[in-house]
C-alpha cells in the first residue's frame, strides 16, 4: 500500500468551472445543446433554489442529451473532450500541488460528482493512480439510458467509493482537496483536509 493518499475533487478543485455542460455541448453541438437546456430548465432551477437533488436533476440532463448513444461514441467524445478541452480550463496551482504529491510516491486519485467516461481518460494521462466518478448506465445493448449507474459521486458517496477502491484498507495518511459542500465528507475523511490551497483540517 501507499505511503499516503491525495484524493482530488475535479470541477471547482482542478480545473477552474463546471465540466459537464461543456461536454454535452461538445456531444450535441452548441444549439441543440441550448435547446436541451432550455427544455430541462424547471429542473435546473429546483435545483439552484435547492428544491431538486443534484442526483435528480443530472439523471433529467443526462437523459435528455445522452439517452440512446452508443457506448463507443461516448467514448469517442470523451476522449477528444479530455484532450483538447480540459486543459484549458485547469488550474495550474493546483496542478503543482497534485506534481508535488506524485513526487512523494503519494497515489493521487480524481474523486468527483464528474462523468467517469471523461475523468478516466484525463486521469490516466496525467499520471493519478485512478478516477473515481459518476457513471453512466447502459443498457444491455451498450446504449446510455440517460440515466447514472448508482449513485452520483457527491458528498459521502465519495468516502464510500474511495474505501471501495481501497478495498478497505487505508493509507497512513490520507489528503483531501475540495471547493464545496460536495467534498465535505471527504475532506472530513482526510487526516489533512483542503478546500483548495487553504487548509481547513
Amino acid at each position: 500500500m501507499t505511503s499516503a493518499l491525495a484524493l482530488f475533487d475535479f470541477d471547482g478543485t482542478l480545473t477552474t468551472r463546471d465540466t459537464l455542460l461543456p461536454f454535452l455541448s461538445q456531444v450535441a453541438g452548441p444549439l441543440t445543446c441550448a435547446a436541451g437546456l432550455l427544455a430541462v430548465s424547471p429542473v435546473l432551477a429546483g435545483y439552484a433554489l435547492r428544491l431538486v437533488r443534484n442526483d435528480v436533476a443530472k439523471n433529467q440532463v443526462l437523459e435528455r442529451f445522452l439517452s440512446g448513444m452508443e457506448r463507443a461514441e461516448i467514448a469517442r467524445h470523451a476522449a477528444t473532450f479530455a484532450r483538447d478541452f480540459l486543459p484549458r480550463v485547469l488550474r495550474a496551482r493546483m496542478l503543482a500541488r497534485v506534481g508535488w504529491h506524485q513526487a512523494q510516491g503519494h497515489a493521487c486519485v480524481v474523486v468527483s460528482a464528474s462523468l467517469e467516461a471523461y475523468l478516466v481518460p484525463w486521469a490516466a494521462g496525467n499520471g493519478f493512480a485512478a478516477a473515481l466518478g459518476s457513471r453512466l448506465d447502459l443498457d444491455d445493448s451498450g446504449r446510455a439510458t440517460g440515466r447514472l449507474r448508482g449513485e452520483n459521486c457527491y458528498g459521502g458517496e465519495k468516502v464510500r467509493r474511495v474505501m471501495e477502491w481501497l478495498e478497505g484498507g487505508r493509507p497512513p495518511r490520507v489528503y483531501a482537496y475540495g471547493d464545496s459542500r460536495g467534498d465535505r465528507e471527504m475532506i472530513e475523511f482526510a487526516d489533512e483536509g483542503y478546500l483548495l490551497e487553504r487548509r481547513v483540517k
